[in-house]
Protein backbone atom coordinates (compact mmCIF):
# COMPACT_ATOMS: atom_id res chain seq x y z
CA UNK A 1 0.00 0.00 0.00
CA UNK A 2 2.78 2.32 0.98
CA UNK A 3 4.58 1.75 -2.35
CA UNK A 4 1.26 2.39 -4.31
CA UNK A 5 1.08 5.54 -2.42
CA UNK A 6 4.54 7.06 -2.90
CA UNK A 7 4.30 5.76 -6.61
CA UNK A 8 1.13 7.62 -6.99
CA UNK A 9 3.22 11.02 -5.40
CA UNK A 10 5.36 10.66 -7.74
CA UNK A 11 3.56 10.58 -11.00
CA UNK A 12 1.27 13.30 -10.06
CA UNK A 13 4.62 15.33 -9.40
CA UNK A 14 6.17 14.15 -12.68
CA UNK A 15 2.38 15.38 -14.20
CA UNK A 16 2.57 18.82 -12.44
CA UNK A 17 6.25 19.67 -13.79
CA UNK A 18 5.43 18.44 -17.55
CA UNK A 19 2.31 20.47 -17.63
CA UNK A 20 4.23 23.51 -15.89
CA UNK A 21 7.01 22.54 -18.69
CA UNK A 22 4.37 22.84 -21.54
CA UNK A 23 3.16 26.00 -20.77
CA UNK A 24 6.27 28.28 -20.51
CA UNK A 25 5.62 31.42 -21.81
CA UNK A 26 7.49 32.57 -24.55
CA UNK A 27 11.11 34.48 -23.94
CA UNK A 28 10.99 38.10 -24.95
CA UNK A 29 14.22 40.00 -25.27
CA UNK A 30 14.43 42.46 -23.59
CA UNK A 31 13.99 46.49 -24.39
CA UNK A 32 16.92 48.32 -26.08
CA UNK A 33 17.48 51.39 -24.05
CA UNK A 34 17.58 54.61 -26.56
CA UNK A 35 20.75 56.19 -24.41
CA UNK A 36 20.15 59.43 -25.89
CA UNK A 37 16.68 59.66 -24.32
CA UNK A 38 18.18 58.17 -20.52
CA UNK A 39 19.06 61.84 -18.44
CA UNK A 40 22.24 63.09 -18.78
CA UNK A 41 23.66 65.97 -16.08
CA UNK A 42 26.32 68.66 -17.49
CA UNK A 43 28.77 67.81 -14.59
CA UNK A 44 27.98 64.15 -13.21
CA UNK A 45 30.62 65.57 -10.56
CA UNK A 46 28.32 68.17 -8.98
CA UNK A 47 24.86 65.72 -9.17
CA UNK A 48 26.64 62.92 -7.47
CA UNK A 49 27.60 65.64 -4.47
CA UNK A 50 24.80 66.98 -4.79
CA UNK A 51 22.57 63.70 -4.31
CA UNK A 52 24.93 62.35 -1.74
CA UNK A 53 24.48 64.82 0.29
CA UNK A 54 20.98 64.98 0.51
CA UNK A 55 20.65 61.56 1.90
CA UNK A 56 23.32 62.24 4.61
CA UNK A 57 26.55 61.62 3.17
CA UNK A 58 29.43 63.69 2.18
CA UNK A 59 32.12 64.17 -0.89
CA UNK A 60 35.24 65.92 -1.06
CA UNK A 61 37.34 66.38 -4.32
CA UNK A 62 41.18 65.48 -3.82
CA UNK A 63 43.71 66.07 -6.14
CA UNK A 64 45.45 62.54 -5.70
CA UNK A 65 45.57 59.27 -4.22
CA UNK A 66 48.33 60.18 -2.04
CA UNK A 67 46.30 63.23 -0.35
CA UNK A 68 43.82 60.26 0.97
CA UNK A 69 46.48 58.16 2.03
CA UNK A 70 48.14 60.89 4.26
CA UNK A 71 44.55 61.26 5.90
CA UNK A 72 44.83 57.61 6.43
CA UNK A 73 48.03 57.75 7.86
CA UNK A 74 46.56 60.73 10.35
CA UNK A 75 43.86 58.54 11.32
CA UNK A 76 46.07 55.61 12.40
CA UNK A 77 48.68 57.85 14.31
CA UNK A 78 45.58 59.20 16.54
CA UNK A 79 44.61 55.45 17.39
CA UNK A 80 41.64 55.07 15.30
CA UNK A 81 40.92 51.92 14.44
CA UNK A 82 40.66 51.04 10.86
CA UNK A 83 40.88 48.93 7.65
CA UNK A 84 42.13 50.27 4.96
CA UNK A 85 42.12 48.67 1.98
CA UNK A 86 43.34 51.14 -0.34
CA UNK A 87 47.46 51.87 0.44
CA UNK A 88 48.50 48.62 1.32
CA UNK A 89 49.95 49.76 4.40
CA UNK A 90 47.80 46.98 6.63
CA UNK A 91 49.34 45.50 9.58
CA UNK A 92 49.11 42.38 10.29
CA UNK A 93 46.45 43.10 13.47
CA UNK A 94 44.30 44.86 10.06
CA UNK A 95 44.44 41.82 8.54
CA UNK A 96 43.30 39.73 11.06
CA UNK A 97 40.50 41.36 11.89
CA UNK A 98 39.15 42.17 7.91
CA UNK A 99 39.32 38.12 7.97
CA UNK A 100 36.96 37.68 11.02
CA UNK A 101 33.41 38.54 11.42
CA UNK A 102 33.82 38.43 14.58
CA UNK A 103 36.56 40.56 14.96
CA UNK A 104 34.96 43.43 12.66
CA UNK A 105 32.95 45.25 15.42
CA UNK A 106 36.02 46.87 16.44
CA UNK A 107 36.70 48.72 13.35
CA UNK A 108 35.71 52.59 13.77
CA UNK A 109 36.53 53.68 10.11
CA UNK A 110 36.92 51.40 6.86
CA UNK A 111 38.26 52.92 3.58
CA UNK A 112 36.98 51.04 0.33
CA UNK A 113 38.03 51.52 -3.28
CA UNK A 114 34.71 51.75 -5.19
CA UNK A 115 34.95 51.08 -8.87
CA UNK A 116 32.14 53.55 -10.29
CA UNK A 117 29.76 56.16 -8.85
CA UNK A 118 26.66 57.30 -10.33
CA UNK A 119 25.14 60.51 -10.25
CA UNK A 120 21.46 59.93 -10.36
CA UNK A 121 21.22 58.51 -7.12
CA UNK A 122 24.79 59.08 -5.22
CA UNK A 123 25.53 55.11 -5.13
CA UNK A 124 28.82 53.55 -5.32
CA UNK A 125 29.20 49.95 -6.76
CA UNK A 126 31.97 48.24 -4.63
CA UNK A 127 33.29 44.51 -4.91
CA UNK A 128 33.57 41.98 -2.96
CA UNK A 129 37.24 41.84 -3.48
CA UNK A 130 37.79 45.38 -2.72
CA UNK A 131 36.23 44.76 0.34
CA UNK A 132 38.36 42.26 2.24
CA UNK A 133 35.31 41.52 3.88
CA UNK A 134 32.28 41.58 2.77
CA UNK A 135 30.48 42.45 6.12
CA UNK A 136 33.10 45.42 6.66
CA UNK A 137 30.70 48.10 4.97
CA UNK A 138 28.30 47.45 6.88
CA UNK A 139 29.40 47.09 10.32
CA UNK A 140 32.15 49.80 10.63
CA UNK A 141 31.16 52.77 12.19
CA UNK A 142 32.37 55.24 9.60
CA UNK A 143 32.55 54.29 5.64
CA UNK A 144 34.88 56.15 3.53
CA UNK A 145 34.58 55.63 0.01
CA UNK A 146 37.24 56.45 -2.87
CA UNK A 147 36.52 56.83 -6.49
CA UNK A 148 38.06 58.29 -9.36
CA UNK A 149 35.89 61.45 -10.99
CA UNK A 150 36.20 59.98 -14.41
CA UNK A 151 34.07 56.98 -13.10
CA UNK A 152 31.43 59.09 -12.20
CA UNK A 153 28.10 57.92 -14.41
CA UNK A 154 25.08 59.44 -15.07
CA UNK A 155 22.80 56.72 -14.53
CA UNK A 156 22.39 53.10 -13.59
CA UNK A 157 22.08 52.16 -17.18
CA UNK A 158 25.53 53.27 -17.23
CA UNK A 159 26.95 51.85 -13.84
CA UNK A 160 25.48 48.17 -15.31
CA UNK A 161 27.63 49.05 -18.61
CA UNK A 162 30.86 49.29 -16.69
CA UNK A 163 30.81 46.25 -13.93
CA UNK A 164 30.54 42.98 -14.60
CA UNK A 165 27.78 42.09 -11.40
CA UNK A 166 28.30 38.43 -11.80
CA UNK A 167 32.20 38.40 -12.09
CA UNK A 168 32.79 38.18 -8.12
CA UNK A 169 30.40 36.38 -5.57
CA UNK A 170 29.23 39.28 -4.04
CA UNK A 171 29.13 43.32 -4.96
CA UNK A 172 26.95 45.90 -3.94
CA UNK A 173 25.34 49.51 -4.76
CA UNK A 174 26.41 51.61 -1.43
CA UNK A 175 24.61 55.09 -1.23
CA UNK A 176 25.14 57.02 2.07
CA UNK A 177 24.96 56.19 5.62
CA UNK A 178 22.37 53.48 7.06
CA UNK A 179 19.17 55.29 7.36
CA UNK A 180 15.89 53.58 8.43
CA UNK A 181 12.74 55.44 9.14
CA UNK A 182 10.52 52.03 10.45
CA UNK A 183 9.18 53.27 13.77
CA UNK A 184 6.91 56.07 14.05
CA UNK A 185 8.55 57.51 10.61
CA UNK A 186 11.47 58.82 12.61
CA UNK A 187 14.92 58.89 10.33
CA UNK A 188 17.30 57.22 12.41
CA UNK A 189 20.78 57.33 10.68
CA UNK A 190 23.48 53.99 11.51
CA UNK A 191 21.12 51.91 13.15
CA UNK A 192 21.57 49.00 10.34
CA UNK A 193 25.12 49.82 9.29
CA UNK A 194 27.80 52.90 8.64
CA UNK A 195 26.49 55.84 10.85
CA UNK A 196 28.05 57.72 8.67
CA UNK A 197 29.23 57.88 4.58
CA UNK A 198 32.29 59.86 2.69
CA UNK A 199 33.27 59.84 -0.96
CA UNK A 200 36.64 60.96 -1.91
CA UNK A 201 36.63 62.03 -5.38
CA UNK A 202 39.70 62.11 -7.28
CA UNK A 203 40.41 64.45 -10.40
Amino acid sequence: MEKIVKSNSMSSRENILKAIAANQPSLIALPVIERSAVIAYQDNFAQFKTVLESIGGTTELIPNLEVLKDKIRLDKGNNTFIIDTITGETSDEENKIAGSAFELEKVERAYIRGTVAVAENGAVWVYESQMKNRLLPFICQHLVLVVDKKDIVATMHEAYDKINAGSEGFGVFIAGPSKTADIEQSLVIGAHGARSAKVYVIE
